[in-house]
């Protein structure tokens, strides 16, 4: 089979979207002939790269069998292209390539920023897409509400590199490490927990934040109003390298999402990279997460704002240190089973035929 792949976000640049366009990408390169037209430039770029990447498809299109888009901003291409080409053309969603109607710019030309893109990108560019891939179930049922038709979506999580995340043998600290990894948007909840968690445990007990975003200063208040300043490290930015050594030091990761209008969490990468290092996790039952964590298998889900629930299960699993690892061992054999990005690119592969064969 041979793919034609767009991705208008790829690294260098880092984030959820760059990082799954490159692994899902680098996985089906494995097993079909994939050609990546790519923006590696960053945001700068992002204006001029639809334009560019619809000119250089309308000539290579012709040698392949499939395009695929990496997420639904770049739907007008595939748009255009169906003008042109019979062949079938098929994106992946991650959530707010959808929902993009309440989440606040700050500026003056967010109302018609949010009317134009739901009146021509979801109306009318993402319905004419032969199959949208969601990366969760929580997309799908989003897009279905926004109006398009639930035979047009199919579900397929995203994977994790567990040859590169997988579990050390670094966990030797006298205290005991809680972490929370990524970008720092309000609906991760990280502000909710520093106000309703942390003050609650052991003063053993040390919670990492790595990762900076927007909800960044609502967690320095939380820090200084609760006095939790020798308790919560906020680390900022980290390299790869340095996060493999959080994964492999830290006794238990927290995803402690909540709900926020307009915004959603499509998937939750970082928990399988966590439960790919042996790490257990514990997570909201909320949107992408409850695709991500298998309650009892590779991670605990906990209700949204629940801090009784969190304290329990946080409490109980530091201090069981037997079961604790015994637990992360048998996360990361489920990640590897369920979750591992060769199994994810033959779900691709698998999606992508049957379309071509209708």
């Amino acid at each position: 089979m041979k793919i034609l792949f767009i991705s208008r976000a790829y690294p260098p640049t880092l984030g959820g979207i760059e990082n799954q366009n490159y692994e899902i990408a680098k996985a089906l390169s494995e097993i079909a002939e994939v050609k990546i037209i790519a923006n590696k430039k960053g945001r700068i770029f992002l204006p001029f790269f639809a334009p560019y990447a619809l000119i250089k498809t309308l000539f290579l299109f012709r040698k392949y069998d499939v395009l695929l888009l990496g997420d639904g901003t770049i739907s007008i291409v595939g748009w255009f292209i169906k003008l042109f080409y019979k062949k079938p053309v098929l994106s992946i969603v991650h959530g707010l390539d959808i929902n993009y109607n309440s989440a606040s710019l700050g500026v003056w030309y967010e109302k018609p920023l949010i009317v134009l893109y739901q009146k021509l990108w979801v109306n009318i560019f993402l319905k004419k897409i032969d199959k949208l891939i969601a990366v969760g179930n929580e997309t799908i049922k989003v897009g279905i509400k926004a109006g398009i038709p639930k035979e047009k979506f199919v579900f397929v999580p995203n994977g994790v590199d567990t040859e590169k995340f997988k579990g050390g043998d670094s966990k030797n600290n006298s205290k005991k490490i809680i972490l929370t990894l990524g970008r720092l948007a309000k609906r991760k909840g990280v502000a909710w927990f520093v106000n309703n968690i942390m003050p609650t445990l052991n003063n053993n007990i040390i919670y990492i934040i790595a990762g900076e975003g927007e909800d960044e200063e609502n967690i320095k208040e939380a820090i200084k109003k609760n006095n939790l300043q020798s308790k919560v490290k906020l680390l900022g930015n980290i390299s790869d390298e340095e996060k493999l050594k959080l994964y492999n030091s830290a006794d238990i990761f927290v995803q402690p999402n909540i709900k926020v209008k307009g915004d959603m969490e499509g998937f939750g990468l970082v928990v399988l990279e966590a439960a790919s290092c042996e790490l257990p996790v514990v997570a909201s039952n909320l949107e992408g997460l409850k695709d991500a964590i298998q309650n009892g298998e590779n991670g605990f889900l906990v209700e949204p704002y629940d801090s009784e629930s969190y304290k329990k299960k946080i409490e109980y699993l530091l201090s069981n240190d037997d079961f604790r690892k015994k637990f992360g061992q048998r996360a990361r054999q489920y990640t590897i089973e369920n979750y591992s990005w060769k199994i994810i690119a033959r779900r691709y592969l698998e999606e992508i035929g049957k379309v071509i064969n209708n």
